[in-house]
């Protein structure tokens, strides 16, 4: 029975991650807009999402262990980009391209460097749903903030404990 539930999480948790920002992205496309989202918190997601894939690859996991970061790091550029663009700040892609291209790899000049980073992921990512409650508050408007995503990024962390 325990392997049956951990092969149900692993598979339900790909699942979900595969779609984890398309409820984000039809929400910012339909109100052409990205108010009530914070675009400090999309930049840290996507850097602890980026140190986790290369941690990930340059110690040779199996590609079943982080199979699903490479579609979350590709739906999180796409939301990145239309947050850019509806926030009028195109011109920053350029900047963020080249330092997420550098810092995918200055990682790995030391190994002591991809390990502090890794060491480093969950304070990134709490800081990063942090910058968004932050962002929240301050505004008080949710905007096109998307419910359905936020569950399913619990589901996704709820599961990883089993």
């Amino acid at each position: 029975m325990a392997p049956a539930l951990l092969d149900l999480a692993h598979w339900s948790t790909w699942a979900v991650c595969a779609v984890i920002k398309l409820p984000q992205l039809a929400a910012v496309l339909a109100a052409r807009s990205a108010r009530g989202l914070s675009l400090g918190s999309l930049v840290l997601e996507l850097a602890g999402f980026l140190v986790f894939l290369r941690y990930q690859i340059y110690y040779g996991y199996p590609l079943q262990t982080y199979l699903e970061y490479p579609i979350i790091i590709a739906q999180d550029v796409i939301l990145l980009l239309l947050v850019l663009r509806f926030n009028g700040n195109m011109k920053r892609a350029l900047f963020y391209a080249v330092t997420f291209w550098g810092g995918w790899y200055m990682l790995t000049l030391r190994k002591w460097i991809i390990d502090l980073a890794m060491n480093l992921c969950t304070l990134i990512s709490a800081a990063s749903k942090l910058a968004q409650l932050r962002c929240l508050w301050q505004t008080k408007d949710s905007g096109q903030v998307s419910a359905l995503t936020w569950s399913m990024s619990a589901y996704t962390c709820a599961s990883k404990l089993w």
